[in-house]
């Protein structure tokens, strides 16, 4: 396929196939993008339109809840009030059929007793909404916060659903779902209750009496009618028997839509008359029951149904627009891009006074100029070559010339050192040679690393032209392993260090200045130290506080020449060289000679002890 479009394309100029890219490359992702747009809408607004449903039905789940909350609240309160529970035992043993001569202090402690238990029920029920709170002892006493003309507590022992409180232990409760409202004063306005009953029970879990809190319907139908809309919403107790509904005649009736609805907390699409229903559900706690709530899918979805759509309108029309746009870019883009061909075509042919002129401030332009800027710098580059040749024979022929003058010297010296030993003088001859070996290493400066063989010959020559200088012979020791003398380390690293030695340990007097070198563990060590005047601490302690510091800390001056370079420069060239693996100590007492150690470790950083 990829193969037969391009031959389809080779024939044709570039600009047809830009044109014909960007179409295809328009075209098709918007064609794509309608379908996948239609599919995906669809589904979104599906899980959108759930989504709010969810989000309305809790909140109305929420304020049911906090109903059945405030009623629960009243009947633990009863239960767990440890004065109320004492005067209510201690009530629920009177026989009430039983004539008793009445004693005034009793009458009046069962008047308190009545007034102080009237009072916590008037209290509990005081704040949120109103609530309906019978306390029925097993005798028959009882105890309300409304007037018994209002509804004869006895008459809730022959409630269908009262034998089952029998069977109620501890925290258990029985639900009652709405039942025909009792209450005389009531009837009217609110035709339908909801009551949650309790038993009372004391340490022998023998019943003493009952609790039964009551609402109106009328409570739970002000949720449904808080959320907007033309929609359907019911609560269902356990046995899906409807509770609660905006419609009255509803309540009492079994749910219809029961065998459409999956599984507990199914939330989605059912057919009821072959149009589509948007069904959620909320579990209401404590209770097993459950809020429902079912609205027209169309209804549902309107409002982001209209906002899709005029999502989708747009994107069409700027589509459109675009393709249009795009399409005349394309044609202007690709005009100077012909012309460039052109020139490029004529370039190819050997002109190259040719240029595209073209000077526009785009990627265009830019290449144009940088083409254009090209052929110039080609044949700028044509006569350049000629004289780079020349300067480079220039330059070549001064870096010979440079060279003559330290070669004449050298050969002068040799020249000078075989005369002196054709006369006998060998010692001098020695000398010469000593001083013609150091000026070569100091002038030859490509050398920058030198083998410790070189190293150590260097410093034989030092001391030897050293002694020449003053009266007394300085004498050095060299022990130095094989395997050390193959170390490779920069030139002129143990001479600073001996000079230093010579001039402030000896004090340019007679001495021993010893030089060890061994490999130890794959550790390069080298060792100088001179039994010399030494220094105390205190100097000690300054000259390794400030070792680092880029100058001469031993001798305190800035020579000139090979002998300048000091023992702070030695370690900064170390550590340049070798980094965190290079280490130096110095150890000194005064009149006890000064030792400089120096350490080179392959395996790491190397700890300043």
């Amino acid at each position: 396929m990829w193969n037969w479009i391009q031959q389809k394309l080779t024939p044709h100029s570039f600009r047809f196939k830009v044109i014909l890219t960007s179409v295809i490359c328009i075209v098709i992702p918007a064609i794509l993008t309608l379908f996948i747009n239609s599919y995906l809408t669809k589904d979104a607004m599906k899980e959108q339109a759930i989504s709010n449903a969810d989000r309305e039905l809790k909140l109305a789940g929420e304020y049911v809840s906090k109903l059945f909350e405030d009623m629960l609240y009243a009947a633990n309160y009863i239960q767990l009030d440890s004065e109320i529970s004492t005067i209510l035992k201690k009530n629920a043993n009177i026989d009430l059929n039983q004539d008793k001569i009445t004693i005034p202090n009793e009458q009046y402690q069962e008047y308190m007793e009545y007034s102080k238990v009237a009072k916590t029920i008037e209290n509990i029920t005081l704040l949120g909404e109103k609530s309906y709170v019978t306390i029925l002892l097993k005798n028959g006493k009882h105890y309300t916060n409304y007037p018994i003309d209002d509804y004869q507590p006895e008459q809730l022992f022959q409630e269908s659903w009262f034998k089952e409180l029998d069977g109620v232990y501890g925290y258990e409760t029985i639900w009652i779902g709405s039942q025909p409202t009792v209450f005389k004063s009531e009837q009217t306005l609110n035709p339908y209750q909801i009551s949650v009953a309790r038993t009372l029970r004391d340490s022998n879990l023998k019943i003493y009496g009952y609790v039964i809190v009551t609402i109106m319907e009328n409570k739970i139908k002000q949720a449904f009618e808080s959320i907007p809309g033309n929609r359907e919403m019911l609560l269902i107790d356990g046995s899906n028997h409807i509770i609660s509904h905006r419609e009255d005649d509803q309540i009492g009736h079994s749910f219809p839509y029961l065998e459409q609805v999956q599984n507990e907390g199914f939330s989605n699409i059912i057919d009821i008359s072959n149009e589509n229903y948007l069904y959620a559900e909320h579990s209401i706690p404590y209770t097993g029951w459950k809020l429902i709530s079912i609205v027209p899918y169309k209804q549902a979805i309107s409002k982001i149904n209209s906002i899709f759509d005029r999502v989708f309108f747009a994107q069409v029309i700027s589509f459109i627009l675009f393709f249009l746009l795009l399409t005349s870019i394309m044609q202007t883009i690709t005009r100077p891009l012909v012309h460039l061909g052109n020139v490029a075509t004529t370039v190819q042919g050997g002109n190259l006074e040719v240029r595209t002129n073209i000077r526009s401030k785009d990627e265009i332009g830019r290449l144009s100029n940088s083409f254009d800027q090209m052929l110039d710098r080609i044949n700028e580059m044509i006569k350049e070559i000629t004289d780079t040749q020349a300067r480079k024979r220039k330059a070549e022929f001064a870096m010979l010339q440079a060279q003559i003058n330290p070669h004449f010297l050298f050969n002068v010296l040799n020249s000078i050192r075989m005369k002196v030993m054709r006369k006998g003088d060998y010692e001098s001859a020695e000398m010469i040679s000593s001083l013609s070996k150091l000026l070569r290493m100091t002038i030859d400066k490509d050398k920058g690393m030198i083998s410790f063989q070189e190293e150590v010959d260097i410093v034989k020559d030092f001391v030897k032209l050293m002694n020449m200088r003053q009266k007394e012979k300085v004498q050095l020791e060299v022990n130095v392993s094989r395997a050390a003398y193959c170390e490779i380390i920069p030139r002129f690293i143990l001479q600073p260090i001996i000079e230093n030695s010579m001039i402030h340990g000896l004090n340019q007097s007679a001495g021993i200045i010893s030089l060890e070198a061994y490999v130890n563990n794959n550790d390069f060590v080298i060792i100088v130290e001179d039994n010399g005047q030494g220094m105390n601490q205190e100097v000690l302690g300054v000259l390794r506080k400030n070792l680092t510091i880029k100058t001469d800390l031993l001798d305190g001056k800035n020579k000139k020449g090979f002998s300048s370079l000091g023992v702070s420069n030695v370690y900064e060239r170390m550590r340049m060289t070798f980094g965190e693996a290079f280490n130096m100590e110095v150890h000194s007492n005064e009149g006890s000679g000064t030792k400089v150690s120096m350490y080179i470790s392959r395996g790491g950083k190397r700890p300043n002890v």
